[in-house]
C-alpha cells in the first residue's frame, strides 16, 4: 500500500472511532430519556439498536486487525491503533450499558426517590464521554488526566445517590397490612434503581478507559491504565 493511502486509513481509522462514539451517545442519552419518560418505544429502539453498534464495532475490529496484519506499523502509528482498539471495545460496553437503560425502562413501575437525580449522573457521564473522545481526536493528554480526576466526583455521586436508595429502604416502614406483591414490587423497583446508578457509574469508568488509552496514544504514558 503506497505510503499516502496507508495514512488515509489511519485518518479513516480515527473519523470511524469518533462516529462510533456519536452513535453509542446517542444511545445512551435514548436510553436516559426512555427511562425518565417511561417511554417503551423509545426504550425499544435504544435495544434494538445495539446490533448497529456491534456492528460498527466488529467492522472497526477488523480494520485494526489489518491495519495492523499488512502494515506492521510501529512507534506513534502502532500505539493509536492499539488504543483505537481499546476504545471501540470501550464504546461498544457503553452502548451494552445504554441497552440496559432501556430493559430497566419496561421494569419500571413509579419513581421512588426523587432525591436520586439519575439524569443529573447521566448528564455528568456523558460529558465525560465526549471530553474523553475529545481528547482522542485532538490528541490533548492535558484533557486526558482530567477526565481521570472527574471521575472521582461521578464515584462520588453514584455512592450518595445508592445510599441514599439503601437507606431509605432500610427505614421504610413495613407493616402487616402491606401485601407480598406489594413488597416484591417495591424491592424489584429499588434493584433497578441501583443497577441503574451501577451503570453510570460503569459508564464513567469507561470514559476513564478511554482517557487512557489516549493518553498512552499521545505521550507513551500508561500511568492511567494501571
Amino acid at each position: 500500500m503506497p505510503r499516502e493511502g496507508y495514512q488515509e486509513k489511519l485518518e479513516a481509522l480515527r473519523e470511524d472511532v469518533l462516529y462510533m462514539s456519536e452513535v453509542v451517545l446517542e444511545r445512551l442519552r435514548m436510553g436516559l430519556d426512555a427511562l425518565e419518560t417511561k417511554d417503551e418505544d423509545l426504550a425499544w429502539e435504544v435495544i434494538e439498536g445495539d446490533d448497529e453498534v456491534n456492528q460498527l464495532y466488529l467492522d472497526l475490529e477488523q480494520d485494526c486487525i489489518d491495519l495492523l496484519a499488512l502494515q506492521q506499523p510501529v512507534a506513534s502509528d502502532l500505539r493509536f491503533i492499539a488504543a483505537s482498539f481499546k476504545i471501540i471495545t470501550d464504546l461498544e460496553r457503553i452502548a451494552d450499558l445504554a441497552t440496559n437503560l432501556g430493559e430497566y425502562t419496561h421494569e419500571a413501575e413509579r419513581d421512588l426517590y426523587p432525591d436520586v437525580d439519575i439524569q443529573e449522573i447521566g448528564t455528568l457521564v456523558i460529558e465525560m464521554v465526549e471530553a474523553a473522545m475529545a481528547a482522542y481526536d485532538e490528541e490533548d493528554p492535558d484533557a486526558c488526566l482530567a477526565i481521570s480526576e472527574q471521575d472521582d466526583t461521578i464515584d462520588d455521586r453514584c455512592e450518595a445517590a445508592s445510599g441514599t436508595i439503601v437507606r431509605d429502604l432500610i427505614e421504610r416502614e413495613v407493616d402487616d397490612e402491606t401485601g407480598e406483591e406489594e413488597i416484591e414490587q417495591l424491592m424489584a423497583d429499588v434493584s433497578r434503581l441501583l443497577l441503574t446508578v451501577r451503570d453510570l457509574e460503569r459508564v464513567g469508568d469507561h470514559a476513564v478507559n478511554i482517557a487512557a488509552r489516549t493518553l498512552y496514544m499521545v505521550e507513551n504514558d500508561d500511568g492511567l491504565i494501571y
